[in-house]
């Protein structure tokens, strides 16, 4: 639970102008139109002889990918028990194709074991941008990711095809990739970066989507295992064992855990993680198969605490909480609550010294399980069905310097979220193979149940609360608590039509309705005031529904001459209405009202006119492929409507926070990559990405007054983008380099203060040693990130300012770091 939150609380005219459609990642509009899906796949150079569906992901979303080929009855005689499974494999090389960037195993590879597949997917993806405070990228409270403009938590996300919602902290409707499936056994991704896809399970899809593709096991029984070591004690453990086929019907699994751990490069504390992943394939004699899974995680790790651009400038970049040092702890809430700058934070203004605290972690606990089954219904018919459940709690805990612990005295205390999501949902999918059409239609539905009790322990005159243990509901004083309950259906049709034998037009259409009914359930800020200090919170209750009949969805991709393609996609998209704990802001249920105005009240007013964000997307792109040399370049553009915002409204003699419509954004962008292979092994890529997204209104209500921001950019993501890339391979010795250009970030509404521009770099060395002894296949790596040590801003969580330097919610990028990793293979 960040402090920095009850700060704002605390002053209502200080709020800032909250436009976004996440409740913790606040963002104007973020919109962007991330390139759809679209109708083949270039997979080889062949590929003008296969027929493929439009899916994004065919492998994750399309069941006849998977599927075996129908076979004559004379062909019924004993086999192989994994032919059901031979499709799935294959040696060819990936290729990104029309509006859809693949990443492949093979790219992961040449990154530190356990690197963020999003952070992988930025360093190798035009348009793409993610940003971090660790290393890895797996601080889930800094991470950024941005593909055109739209957010984690505006992207449509699956794995496998189970949908997995936002990728935000404080995940109320789905499990981020790094906690959902060790990257190890992750075989592909692929991000639409126009429209998003039509099959896509996803009720926050404004502009693409990114699926993810696990690895099934091995025919062959075996295993893998590897060790890395880094800087400040970094140490990760992966291990996976294959059972290989077990019997005459093809039965295979496979077993992986992972285990990475390292100590904060700044401050006290460290951050670990637990995975484990089980998947089971059962194929059903020839025309289908039977697949489980079962995946846990446990992240448990000290956070990083965010600055203002003037903390980061006069403290450096080592600032950060304040443990073990807890009398100054103490001194520091002293000054936040009764003013002025102690001596130490000279320069610094007192709102930045109640951005101090004294620690701040978080703990979290995901199960995921899913069954599916794809079937082969008739020689054109397929398939598949996916049943799944998904429960996560935790425990997100602050010192708060701006309350009071009762007994002891002290002017602060420990503040813990107890988040708590029960998810269950399934999804029917078919696909019709006709002459010369494929059509796909399904449906999906889930039901998410959300509690959120916040809860207050005390601090004591020598020591804080214990930052990891003893969180009981016994041992604490319940402040507020909120609860929701969601229920989403969603319905798509889609025909793709080979016009020609290189030609395809896709067109159709998905229906998606939600309703959220919960809020407040409990609220004891007047009787807790004149104990622990509480202030005013917002407690506010009652059901939204966001509904859309008709959202369409068409593409064209041509294939013509030799190795040259040309594509252009078009969408209209809808994102649901967020929800999360009262206390925070830019969503339909917090943050609103003030002392004289009842939060319950303006929550009343604000839905009768409440309408869901909508964006329209339009994409067009070239694309080349040859051995020698590929290229692509693609211009887009996206009109954003009802854009939804939190912002301070009313009179300047009563002004309140609200969340209302506050108008449209206007997006033009561009991507444009060459990649040479000059000689066998050595491949140099070089990408360039401009975006301008403004924002349209001219007067915008806030603070009693209204602001003008006509023509400002977008807050947090860069106008200009540049990446390289250089991978050699020489026998078994592999060489990649990367280096990226990260353009100044607007962090203002009015574009008066900017998130420097930097440069970034890692290096990767590998040598694959072969057989040795028992291991087939032993390989050493080595790697280093932020190759240059540069200081520099990475990731951003929270709300941005209407103007000015005042939240603090940027976080700083890691130093230079080392790793080195052994692996092998048996």
């Amino acid at each position: 639970m960040r402090k920095t939150i009850a700060k704002a609380l605390g002053r209502p005219s200080q709020l800032a102008l909250l436009l976004g459609c996440s409740s913790f990642t606040l963002n104007l509009a973020d919109a962007s139109p991330v390139r759809p899906s679209s109708t083949t796949t270039q997979s080889s150079k062949h590929h003008r002889n296969v027929r493929h569906t439009s899916s994004t992901s065919a492998s994750a979303s399309n069941p006849t990918a998977r599927l075996p080929p129908a076979q004559p009855h004379a062909a019924h005689k004993k086999q192989a028990p994994s032919s059901p499974e031979t499709l799935s494999v294959s040696a060819r090389r990936i290729r990104s194709h029309g509006a859809v960037e693949m990443v492949s195993r093979q790219t992961m590879d040449h990154f530190v074991a356990g690197t963020s597949p999003m952070q992988i997917l930025s360093l190798t993806t035009p348009g793409a941008n993610f940003a971090s405070d660790d290393a890895f990228g797996l601080d889930t409270v800094a991470n950024t990711l941005y593909v055109r403009g739209f957010n984690q938590s505006q992207l449509g996300v699956a794995l496998d095809g189970i949908p997995m919602g936002g990728q935000g902290f404080h995940n109320w409707n789905g499990l981020g990739v790094d906690q959902m499936e060790i990257q190890e056994n992750v075989m592909s991704m692929s991000m639409s970066q126009g429209a998003g896809a039509l099959d896509v399970p996803s009720a926050q899809t404004l502009g693409g989507a990114i699926t993810f593709t696990s690895s099934d096991p091995e025919d062959k029984a075996g295993g893998r295992v590897s060790q890395t070591f880094g800087s400040y004690h970094a140490f990760r453990t992966f291990a996976r064992v294959d059972s290989g086929v077990l019997n005459s019907s093809g039965t295979k699994f496979y077993a992986a855990y992972a285990r990475t751990a390292q100590d904060l490069w700044k401050g006290y504390g460290d951050q670990q993680e637990h995975q484990a992943n089980f998947k089971l394939v059962q194929p059903v004699g020839e025309h289908g198969k039977i697949t489980a899974i079962f995946d846990y995680s446990n992240f448990d790790q000290y956070n990083y605490m965010g600055l203002t651009k003037n903390m980061w400038r006069r403290l450096g970049r080592n600032a950060t909480y304040l443990k073990p040092n807890y009398a100054l702890a103490k001194e520091y809430a002293y000054y936040a609550q009764n003013g002025g700058v102690p001596a130490g934070l000279t320069g610094l203004t007192n709102d930045e010294v109640g951005d101090f605290a004294y620690d701040g972690t978080q703990e979290q606990r995901n199960y995921l399980s899913a069954i599916t089954g794809e079937f082969r219904l008739t020689h054109n018919i397929t398939s598949r069905t996916i049943a799944y459940a998904h429960v996560s709690n935790g425990v997100y805990q602050g010192t708060n310097p701006f309350l009071t612990s009762p007994s002891s005295g002290v002017l602060m205390a420990d503040e813990a979220g107890h988040p708590d999501v029960r998810r269950i949902g399934f999804t029917q999918n078919f696909t019709i193979s006709l002459k010369n059409n494929d059509i796909q239609t399904g449906f999906w539905y889930e039901n998410d149940t959300f509690n959120y009790p916040m809860r207050l322990y005390e601090d004591g005159v020598d020591s804080a609360h214990n930052s990891k243990s003893d969180y009981y509901a016994s041992q604490a004083t319940t402040w507020y608590a909120d609860s929701f309950n969601t229920n989403t259906f969603q319905f798509f049709l889609q025909d793709t039509w080979h016009i020609l034998k290189n030609m395809t037009i896709t067109g159709g259409f998905r229906f998606i309705t939600q309703t959220t009914h919960g809020g407040t359930s409990y609220d004891a800020t007047s009787a807790l005031a004149s104990t622990w200090g509480t202030y005013y919170s917002h407690p506010a209750s009652g059901s939204l529904t966001a509904s859309n009949a008709f959202l369409p969805h068409f593409n064209w991709d041509y294939h013509f001459l030799k190795n040259h393609e040309i594509y252009w996609d078009i969408a209209e998209n809808m994102r649901t209405y967020d929800y999360g704990q009262q206390s925070s802001s830019g969503t339909a249920w917090g943050g609103l009202g003030s002392s004289s105005d009842p939060a319950q009240s303006v929550f009343n007013e604000n839905k009768k006119t409440l309408r869901p964000e909508r964006t329209w997307n339009y994409v067009v792109g070239y694309r080349y492929n040859s051995d020698f040399f590929s290229a692509s370049a693609d211009f887009y553009h996206t009109d954003y409507y009802n854009r939804l915002a939190a912002i301070t409204a009313g009179p300047s003699n009563n002004t309140y926070s609200s969340y209302i419509n506050v108008g449209r954004e206007t997006m033009n962008g561009a991507d444009v990559l060459a990649a040479i292979r000059p000689v066998p092994g050595l491949e140099i890529t070089n990408s360039f990405s401009w975006n301008n997204a403004t924002y349209e209104d001219k007067a915008l209500p806030y603070n009693g007054t209204t602001v003008s921001i006509k023509g400002k950019h977008q807050v947090y993501y860069p106008k200009f983008m540049y990446k390289a890339n250089l991978t050699y391979t020489w026998r078994r010795a592999t060489f990649n380099f990367n280096a990226t250009y990260t353009g100044a970030r607007p962090m203002t509404y009015l574009n008066d203060e900017h998130i420097p521009a930097y440069w970034t770099s890692n290096l990767n060395l590998s040598y694959n040693f072969g057989k040795i002894g028992f291991a087939k296949e032993m390989k050493a790596s080595f790697g280093i990130t932020n190759l240059f040590d540069k200081n520099y801003i990475g990731g951003v969580y929270g709300a941005a300012s209407v103007s000015g330097d005042d939240n603090a919610n940027l976080y700083v990028a890691a130093p230079r770091q080392f790793f080195g990793t052994i692996s092998a293979q048996f």
